[in-house]
């Protein structure tokens, strides 16, 4: 698209002809018995690694070494096999070590951990799970986490719900936090937008439910923790992944990189376009990241991270019931007049360093930067808005020994402040001939200054060899600055908030009984501020009686392998209770407010099976189920004279299956995948319901390596096969102005259909 894929490829032209690493190779290849390529394998001379395989199972050796070499490869999930490495001698196969063999060790490590260390179960979506869905999906693959439900408006309008928690937030994610590449991508008030990043570069999503990861904030709803791809050591590649599909959707990533035992270089480029199903929205984005990191010594290592989004996304908002089910297809009728839209510019930068004292203490240090220009014309006004957020953070770690097991010890501290500018202005729409939104008059200018510390520490104890406990506390503190830009004298608005201290204890214990069982607990205190906006009154004066909403999470579950490991179960129940519940309420077209409301409770179970049978080398089938049940209602619950207390909690399913089949035959792969979503309450007083659903996807894909150096693929997929006319998301409690409906309804898209082709190069 325009120049970009061009200039990516002259990049790759210029570091592979100036680096001579890369001016004598002899490659190799390294599958599994299923004929799988296996990336990250470690190749060994001499029991120094010398290569690794990317994710065509390739690995690259210079022509410099005298051939043939004696080598070995490793994998964490394969047997280590040694074998004769020649020019004529370049394919391996590794046999995978049996469930039994790997999972009596817990991994702890003085080193930097893009992940949440939690030693109970958390979810890991990789690469290869998001290749199973369509490369704009990322929604499909987090839904099939039990416990966990996203619902999608729209491409740029998402918003994540864990056990129940986030059920109540209007537009977008807040209640969790996330981070990519280690650093925070949640604002100063809370609020993440996940759909900025591209799921093509994503390596691997880690989903904490619950206020479990102590070092990475202890949100009620949990963290997020995204990690981008990256090239391994003695690697250079070019890759480009082209998608068309329904409703005019055109998708091109391209990549480049390149790595040596010193220096890693990935650059990222992605143009995603689609004319939308409904009228009024067109989608336009552009993304480009850039990773990269060079190591000194064994000491010390620095890493950089620059992230680059500009999109354009008209909104074609919710609808009433009446226009739901006659035509789903249109907008709502303001947002369809005004033309509404949001023009989005962010930027995410952020640079690490990495010391190790010795080889059992090491500090990871983070600086990063982040910058939302948004701009939006909404029917009641237009929004203008720009956000300069910045910080750092702390982590060291320090290995010890603890009767005479290894412990792990990790501390430090993360300072994240951010400036909030944002206006309203009058919106003439109505008198622009029909030519959408035009700015009239200034209606309100303010400035917002946000401050959020949070200071951590978890400790990891080995007390028996079966038994491990993991021991956190989280401090956090936050405090607001409001600045009335607009209005002076009696009129000024300006106030500050500053909430007291919050205190966030955190207990995991997870217990062995054997290689094939083990059983977990979970004891957490988290808590959720309110933003400035849900402070303020009708008024606009801030609100000194609005605090945060806390909460205790109560776990317990097991995992377990059976039939030979060809069976993988994983089960547990939950309790959470949250006091001074955050809720919004309707003051106006589109407009609220926030208020402490009382009590909420949420229990649930979860399970997740996993099966795999090989019929021969090269045809395998893998079903699995992943289901979760739950009762979220209101304890304590009282709106203004109406007595919520009992009922359901609002926009949360009481049950949701996803369940599919993965089918492999040599270079064929075949994925399947149905998901079922209960009904749910859509008001507070449980009188109207949105009704169930269930979907079904599928998807085939055929890969090659055409060469030891070119890999092809060519995949087509249909989503919603039986063409279900269903709401993808709900606007909870709306409110109908003059004789319009409750605009209620986000529809979902009906049968639509992708198909693509990948090339990969290594060089």
């Amino acid at each position: 698209m325009k120049l970009t894929p061009f200039i990516l490829l002259v990049i790759t032209f210029v570091i592979t002809s100036t680096n001579p690493l890369y001016a004598q190779n002899i490659s190799g290849q390294i599958h599994d018995n299923e004929n799988t390529p296996i990336s990250n394998v470690s190749v060994l001379l001499n029991n120094e690694v010398i290569a690794s395989t990317d994710v065509t199972g390739v690995f690259i050796i210079p022509d410099s070494y005298q051939f043939p070499l004696k080598l070995k490869f490793k994998h964490d999930g394969y047997y280590i096999k040694t074998a004769k490495f020649s020019k004529t001698n370049s394919v391996f196969k590794l046999m995978p070590l049996e469930k039994t063999e790997r999972l009596d060790e817990v991994i702890i490590s003085s080193t930097y951990q893009k992940e949440s260390k939690v030693i109970i179960p958390t979810t890991k979506i990789t690469a290869q799970k998001f290749d199973e869905y369509s490369p704009i999906d990322l929604t499909s693959a987090i839904n099939e986490t039990p416990g966990v439900y996203i619902q999608s408006g729209a491409l740029n309008t998402n918003r994540i719900v864990i056990r129940g928690v986030g059920s109540r937030t209007l537009y977008g994610t807040n209640k969790i936090r996330a981070y990519f590449n280690g650093i925070p991508i949640t604002n100063g008030t809370g609020t993440t937008d996940i759909d900025a990043y591209n799921p093509e570069d994503i390596e691997n999503l880690e989903i904490v439910k619950g206020p479990k990861a102590t070092q990475y904030g202890t949100n009620l709803g949990g963290t997020l923790l995204l990690n981008s791809k990256q090239a391994l050591a003695g690697e250079t590649y070019f890759k480009s992944n082209l998608t068309v599909g329904s409703y005019g959707l055109l998708k091109n990533s391209t990549s480049v990189a390149t790595a040596n035992d010193k220096f890693t270089l990935n650059l990222n480029y992605d143009h995603l376009e689609s004319d939308g199903y409904r009228d009024n929205s067109n989608y336009n984005r552009n993304t480009v990241l850039l990773t990269s990191g060079y190591k000194f010594n064994d000491k010390n290592e620095i890493g950089v991270l620059i992230n680059v989004t500009d999109y354009y996304a008209q909104i074609p908002s919710s609808i009433g019931k009446t226009a739901f089910e006659e035509d789903s297809s249109q907008a709502a009728y303001t947002w369809g007049s005004a033309k509404g839209y949001e023009d989005n510019k962010q930027v995410l930068a952020g640079i690490h360093y990495t010391h190790r004292f010795s080889e059992k203490f090491s500090n990871t240090t983070a600086l990063f930067y982040n910058y939302l220009d948004h701009y939006e014309p909404r029917p009641f006004n237009i929004l203008d808005e720009y956000t300069n957020g910045y910080g750092a953070r702390t982590l060291f770690a320090k290995d010890f020994n603890f009767i005479k097991n290894e412990a792990n010890l990790s501390f430090g501290a993360e300072l994240y402040k951010d400036q909030y500018n944002w206006k309203t202005i009058e919106n003439l729409y109505e008198s622009n001939n029909g030519n959408g939104s035009l700015e009239g008059a200034v209606l309100s200018d303010n400035l917002e200054k946000r401050n959020n510390l949070n200071v951590f520490a978890t400790v990891t104890l080995p007390i028996t060899a079966k038994l491990k406990a993991q021991l956190g506390i989280n401090i956090n503190k936050t405090n607001y600055d409001f600045n009335d830009n607009f209005n002076s004298g009696e009129s000024d608005k300006s106030a500050d908030r500053d909430f007291d201290p919050i205190f966030a204890p955190n207990l995991n214990l997870n217990y062995q009984f054997n290689p094939n069982s083990s059983a977990f607990v979970n004891v957490s205190r988290g808590f959720n501020y309110p933003s400035i906006e849900e402070t303020l009154t009708p008024e606009g004066i801030v609100n000194p009686e609005l605090g945060p909403e806390t909460g205790f999470n109560y776990e317990i579950g097991g995992a377990f392998y059976l039939f030979n490991s060809a069976l993988h179960m994983q089960v547990s129940a939950y309790l959470l209770d949250i006091e001074n519940l955050l809720v919004a309420d309707r003051v106006g077209d589109d407009q609220y407010i926030g208020r402490n409301a009382g009590k909420t409770e949420h229990k649930g179970l979860e399970l997740a099976l996993q099966y795999r049978h090989n019929f021969t080398t090269y045809m395998y089938i893998s079903p699995y189920l992943n289901a979760e049940i739950s009762a979220n209602k209101f304890v304590n619950f009282v709106d203004d004279t109406n007595d919520y207390s009992g009922n359901e909690l609002t926009g949360v399913p009481d049950n949701k299956i996803n369940a599919g089949i993965h089918f492999g035959y040599n270079n064929f792969k075949i994925n399947a995948n149905l998901l079922h979503v209960g009904d749910m309450p859509i008001n507070d007083a449980n009188t109207l319901y949105s009704e169930a659903y269930t979907l079904l996807n599928a998807k085939i894909s055929y890969s090659k390596n055409i060469t030891n150096r070119l890999y092809i693929e060519a995949n087509a997929g249909i989503n919603n096969i039986t063409d279900k006319d269903y709401a993808s998301s709900i606007l909870i409690n709306a409110v109908g102005f003059g004789n319009s409906e409750p605009r209620y309804y986000y529809p979902g898209l009906p049968r639509n259909w992708y198909g693509g082709i990948k090339v990969g190069y290594s060089i």
